[in-house]
């Protein structure tokens, strides 16, 4: 694999029924194929992040903090199953730059799943709107 690849959509065993490497052989693997940089981004928490972190910078490796979010079809407060547009949220994946990006991702998260959660934590475009 060229040295300059990096995944930037990377599931680890804290994305329930999608994900399943753990995260110290996510990262081995990654070190062994000399990779730059990896990112995580499971989907709608950061529950793996920190230790994800560590992990990466004890490897030499970049960590990238992301998460794959569900963004609601209408906002984040519809919960009627007869509305207009409502159905399957879509999938967006969003990568920290720095650390305020990583602490964007962190409100991003908190309030989708306080404000937005029906079946998953849902965000909508008016919250990635105030927090980008």
């Amino acid at each position: 694999m060229a040295k300059n690849f990096v995944h930037l959509h990377t599931h680890s065993e804290y994305s329930l029924l999608d994900g399943l490497s753990r995260l110290s052989d996510l990262v081995a693997r990654a070190k062994a194929l000399d990779m730059p940089a990896l990112a995580l981004t499971d989907h709608g928490a950061l529950y793996g992040a920190i230790d994800f972190y560590t992990l990466c910078r004890d490897a030499g490796i970049k960590p990238i903090i992301g998460v794959e979010t569900y963004i609601a079809r209408n906002n984040r407060f519809d919960r009627d199953p007869r509305s207009e547009g409502h159905g399957k949220p879509w999938h967006l994946v969003l990568l920290a730059k720095d650390f305020t990006g990583y602490q964007n991702l962190v409100a991003l998260v908190t309030a989708a799943h306080v404000e937005g959660y029906y079946y998953r934590p849902r965000m909508d475009k008016d919250l990635l709107r105030e927090r980008s």
